[in-house]
């Protein structure tokens, strides 16, 4: 067990900062979330903000002392960001790397010069999965998209059956697969093995994202169908010149290794503590330092300069503006993800942990799926999958105590599931497929929303079927 789960475990068994009972909890819960909610949509608030106040709210309704509430927050603040900021931020500069260094057109490129036809979606959804390992969801839709575009435009097939598959590759990676930094907070929250949860992450995506990406597509395009937006089809970036002259790529064998380089150590590590469960053995210890995940990543960084940077033509002059680059998007990301980890907190010092517990115990309703039920919520609420995450993992991370490492994993990917349900104008996402692919809000609902809620209900019934048999 990791320090950071330590120290959570040690978090969710200390003494309440309030003796509230269940109905002042659970309106300080309530009125906590509205908060946030009201801040985000209404308001147009930074989701960092929002979840500061809101946890403020909460800790004041549940009657904790201020100073308390504001120990509690910074406090899950702090743990948050030291337990996946490394993380998010060498899998920002690791997805930089792959975009400037034309890695990601390289893989485009060869994948479909061997598809065509009707293997075109599933091509797609292939390559979306691949590439939407390392990068956030936001890149990862910027990056392909002007990809959709042109194959559908030059093989004259309908937008919503290239786009929908790839637009189901990149959800899925980033609600489900580490090092996402939604799963990767739910890992932390509930003290779950994280190559455990990357290996049934993986079997979980594979037939969500086959109902949801190339078998739904073909419906998807009988109710739009619409043509490739002109505006949207720039240069691609495998086309363009630099000050070096013509743009090289880096080669496909070595860039799909950089690529999986992280997640094959991970699984790695998974499989040699379950065959050997020695502590003490030595081939155990060495794979549960190459196996870590931040030794994964910073692997996979450090042979992409070899491997995506040099055979570009990137001198070592380029590649620290670069990593800056990589780094500047995530600021924001930090933030939030640290600030639920603060809201997370809070909810557990207060003791609405422990309430949620002796609640789902009263219900009988199960664990796996109360906690798919309360990212819906929030979801919904809020917009935002993160946000989502983060708070749900908070309220149900109690849950996870008595848990074995399998179930804990399926408790992280049902908040994950969750997280996905319903995109609809709340959230960033929902705008920017919108306007990418040139579709009015009735459209983008018909298609991008359907499709998300495809991924969390399918997603949501595989966890609960797995949990049934492991």
């Amino acid at each position: 067990m990791t320090r950071l789960s330590v120290e959570m475990l040690a978090a969710d068994t200390v003494e309440p900062i309030t003796s509230a009972g269940h109905a002042q909890l659970g309106i300080a819960v309530l009125a906590g979330i509205a908060v946030i909610v009201l801040l985000i949509t209404k308001f147009k608030l930074h989701a960092f903000l929002s979840l500061t106040l809101g946890t403020l709210v909460l800790g004041a309704i549940a009657g904790a002392p201020l100073d308390k509430a504001i120990a509690s927050f910074t406090t899950g603040l702090g743990t948050t960001v030291a337990g996946v900021g490394v993380l998010i931020a060498l899998g920002a500069i690791l997805g930089k790397m792959l975009a400037d260094s034309g890695g990601a057109d390289q893989i485009v490129d060869t994948i479909l010069a061997k598809a065509g036809g009707r293997s075109m979606p599933w091509a797609m959804v292939l390559i979306a999965s691949v590439i939407g390992l390392p990068l956030f969801f936001e890149v990862g839709v910027v990056l392909l998209i002007p990809v959709v575009l042109m194959v559908a435009k030059r093989g004259n097939y309908s937008l919503m059956r290239i786009g929908i598959p790839a637009l189901a590759g990149l959800s899925v990676m980033h609600g489900l697969v580490p090092p996402h930094p939604g799963p990767l907070v739910a890992i932390d929250a509930v003290g779950a093995d994280l190559g455990v949860t990357l290996a049934l992450g993986v079997l979980v995506a594979i037939p969500t994202v086959i109902i949801a990406g190339p078998l739904f597509s073909r419906y998807a395009a009988r109710w739009v169908d619409v043509p490739a937006p002109d505006r949207m089809l720039p240069q691609r970036p495998s086309e363009e010149s630099d000050e070096l002259g013509k743009r090289k790529l880096p080669g496909f064998g070595p860039t799909l290794i950089t690529i999986l380089l992280p997640v094959v150590l991970m699984l790695s590590k998974a499989l040699v503590d379950i065959v050997i469960d020695d502590p003490a053995n030595t081939v155990q210890r060495v794979f549960d330092v190459i196996g870590s995940p931040m030794i994964a990543l910073l692997a996979a960084v450090l042979l992409g300069i070899f491997t995506l940077l040099a055979p570009a033509g990137f001198g070592k002059e380029r590649i620290s503006p670069l990593v800056e680059k990589g780094l500047a998007p995530i600021a924001g990301i930090l933030l939030i993800v640290g600030a639920g980890g603060g809201f997370k907190q809070t909810l557990i010092d207060t003791g609405v942990g422990q309430m949620v517990l002796d609640i789902s115990e009263d219900w009988s309703i199960p664990a796996l799926l109360l906690a798919w039920l309360i990212a819906v919520a929030i979801r919904l609420a809020t917009g935002s999958a993160t946000v989502a995450t983060v708070s749900a993992a908070g309220l149900v991370a109690p849950l996870a105590a008595d848990m074995s490492t399998t179930h804990a994993a399926l408790l992280v990917l049902a908040i994950g599931a969750g997280s996905l349900f319903f995109s609809h104008v709340n959230d960033a996402g929902f705008w920017l497929v919108k306007e990418y692919f040139g579709l009015n809000v009735g459209q983008t609902i018909k298609t991008w929303s359907v499709m998300e809620t495809i991924i969390s209900v399918v997603a949501g019934g595989v966890v609960l079927l797995l949990s049934l048999v492991i």
